[in-house]
């Protein structure tokens, strides 16, 4: 029993550190698994500077809370703050989930768990070893998303990216089953791809669109769009039209939040239709 002088336990605090921050949904999506589960437990936007980065994340513990999302532009700066790095985390380069405990920072990346676990939610019969995956962009995300693809067996993973430097680095880190193409030539990856994505910001509201002629896409792909804003970009509907299923990005954004959830507030949710309306309200 605590003694009489005993304090009231801390609620817990969590939130998402970016600069700026407050387009972020994830107060939105954390706040209805919070209120669902009837948990004691905050959830906040923390707009941070880069250069007060490291100065607040050593802070944050001792102000009682107990983990991060983070968002652009920190998730390769968090990495050299924290005290461990999953193998995960270290691969990407970069962190979107920490967690704080007895003082110290644990870095994670969920990106990749949360890209295909949305696919296999609204895509039950896809089969990554059917045939080449094509992935578009090579910046964060792309990276979370070829290393989950790799890890999910596709037998040969194509890649383009407006500057080739960066596909050739995910080449060189990534190994022998990464496939380098030429911005130029990027509508030729597509021919015979089981499994499509566009990882760039092209397509995005206020973007410029995706220009990528789907002529050689089999109508047999999946395709998905990690841009949720819209939810369905022309991208997406450009390969419904030529007879793919398709998947949106709002998902890999609901999914990736689930394990920190979990670290966080003791709870594994659930990635559902109430919580897809909720964070699109």
């Amino acid at each position: 029993m605590p003694g009489p002088d005993a304090g009231p336990s801390p609620i817990p605090l969590a939130g998402v550190v970016g600069w700026p921050v407050a387009q972020s949904r994830s107060p939105r999506l954390h706040g209805h698994w919070l209120a669902r589960h009837g948990l004691a437990g905050h959830y906040v936007p923390l707009p941070v500077a880069p250069e007060d980065l490291a100065q607040v994340l050593r802070a944050l513990p001792r102000a009682g809370f107990v983990g991060l999302n983070v968002t652009i532009p920190h998730k390769q700066a968090v990495l050299a703050l924290a005290d461990s790095v999953t193998d995960r985390a270290a691969l990407i380069g970069a962190a979107n989930t920490l967690v704080f405990r007895g003082g110290r920072i644990h870095a994670d990346n969920t990106d990749g768990y949360g890209f295909v676990a949305n696919l296999r939610q609204h895509a039950p019969d896809w089969v990554p070893a059917a045939g080449a995956a094509a992935v578009i962009g090579a910046g964060g995300a792309a990276r979370a998303v070829v290393a989950s693809l790799l890890e999910c067996g596709v037998p040969e993973l194509r890649i383009t990216n407006r500057t080739r430097l960066r596909a050739d680095q995910i080449k060189a880190e990534f190994g022998a089953r990464v496939v380098v193409y030429d911005w130029a030539q990027a509508a030729n990856m597509l021919e015979g791809a089981a499994t499509v994505v566009n990882a760039t910001s092209l397509g995005m509201d206020g973007k410029q669109p995706l220009r990528l002629p789907l002529d050689a896409l089999d109508p047999g792909a999946l395709a998905t769009d990690l841009v949720y804003t819209p939810l369905d970009t022309p991208f997406l509907r450009q390969a419904r039209d030529r007879g793919c299923r398709t998947v949106d990005g709002l998902g890999m954004l609901l999914h990736q939040a689930a394990p920190g959830f979990e670290r966080w507030f003791g709870v594994r949710p659930q990635v559902d239709d109430d919580l897809r309306r909720a964070v699109l309200a």
